[in-house]
């Protein structure tokens, strides 16, 4: 008789953001006459920008003509798409990355799902606490975690960061030596950044420990200080052991487009293994690319037009943020966030848990937000807005909630 993999029975429950797509509907099909507003879930809005539809066309006829038809991309995606990144994103930044350390995918979300599959069994992972789910469940799903205490929320072998109004949301450097460190910055979920000289603490502390950083970075597009570094490739030392994931879902609104890379640089190496030649091997063995025409589409997120257009989408999200913080801050909450970020953390009142304010804003404000205490322990007691709505529907649920 064939037997399931167990560690995908130890997951609790269902995926974060399935929950609060199940809670919501539920609440609009007892309650039809309700006019719910969404910022929950981080998904775009504005419709595609005119320089990417217009690649789109164009590809899609190249796609109807035989000279210039396209059937499987390469491994690491077209090199135009590659060597335009590496210009456009790193060098332009200070950062040396060449194109075949560039791996196109169709999305950050699968890419730090995946990467885990390159280290050890054994490996110990440490995640910031609270953290986008898929870090944690991912390992979860691979044997790497141990058991779950329902209790403490916490799984008995990941190393927990804790990030706290005490330390700026900002996790401490370890304690107890990690394998693999995830950090996601600008942050996700508490839309705090990190500054340039932070990061290069935790480029130092890898380096002298052995350690490999998962380094999120799809939300760089929104970063507005200057001294808060887009990649963690202006740190010091970081190729050598750190990878980087980025998307195109959040800054060029690809969500439903599906476009995202990773760098893995040649300098990282456990002994005498490449884990770029590892990551292109599974590459090439277990994905077939992303479609032609959506890689012109993000070819065309650099163009001069796209670069525009886009800086038009993001300024678009951050008015919202801006319309949220300064709008709950006047309400009296206490906020963190929307500054380089597109999300909003605020406290919980009334001592109500995560869960019962969600509860209380879909009941009471037809507003869905996401539950902290969804992304760890520490999450509990404060909640999750994003910017990603309209200007209309951003301003309508400041109006329901603020009548609370």
């Amino acid at each position: 008789m064939y037997r399931v993999n167990e560690d995908y029975l130890k997951l609790p429950g269902s995926y974060l953001f399935s929950t609060i797509g199940k809670k919501s509907r539920a609440f609009k099909e007892a309650h039809p006459e309700a006019d719910v507003i969404s910022l929950g879930i981080g998904d775009v809005t504005q419709p595609l920008v005119p320089a990417i539809i217009k690649a789109l066309h164009e590809a899609v006829d190249d796609m109807s003509r035989a000279e210039t038809f396209h059937g499987y991309s390469p491994d690491l995606g077209y090199s135009w798409l590659r060597e335009t990144i590496a210009k456009n994103d790193y060098a332009d930044r200070g950062c040396s990355i060449s194109p075949d350390e560039i791996f196109i995918s169709d999305g950050a979300k699968c890419d730090s799902g995946n990467i885990q599959e390159l280290f050890a069994a054994d490996s110990r992972i440490a995640v910031c606490d609270p953290v986008y789910p898929v870090y944690v469940d991912s390992n979860v799903m691979a044997g790497r975690t141990g058991s779950y205490d329902p209790e403490t929320g916490c799984w008995s072998d990941v190393i927990y960061m804790p990030c706290t109004e005490e330390n700026g949301f900002v996790a401490d450097l370890p304690k107890e030596r990690p394998d693999l460190i995830y950090l996601c910055f600008p942050n996700n979920p508490t839309g705090v950044a990190i500054k340039k000289d932070q990061l290069q603490k935790w480029v130092d502390y890898a380096l002298e420990n052995g350690c490999v950083i998962i380094y999120d970075a799809a939300y760089e597009a929104y970063i507005s200080e200057e001294d808060v570094p887009h990649s963690i490739y202006e740190c010091a030392g970081a190729k050598e052991c750190a990878i980087e994931i980025r998307s195109f879902s959040k800054n060029a609104g690809f969500t439903g487009v599906r476009l995202g890379y990773t760098v893995v640089p040649k300098a990282l190496k456990c002994g005498g293994a490449s884990l770029r030649d590892m990551w292109a091997r599974r590459h090439g063995t277990k994905y077939n690319g992303a479609p032609y025409m959506i890689q012109r589409a993000g070819e065309a997120c650099y163009t001069e037009e796209g670069r525009a257009s886009i800086r038009g989408l993001v300024d678009y999200y951050m008015e919202n943020a801006a319309t949220i913080y300064d709008g709950l801050k006047g309400m009296g909450y206490t906020v963190y966030g929307g500054v380089n970020s597109p999300y909003i953390w605020l406290k919980t009142t009334g001592g109500m848990t995560s869960w019962e304010f969600f509860d209380y804003l879909l009941k009471n404000a037809g507003v869905v937000g996401t539950p902290g205490s969804g992304f760890g322990p520490n999450g509990e007691g404060f909640f999750r807005l994003t910017a990603f709505g309209t200007h209309e529907n951003t301003q309508a649920a400041l109006k329901r909630i603020a009548a609370l």
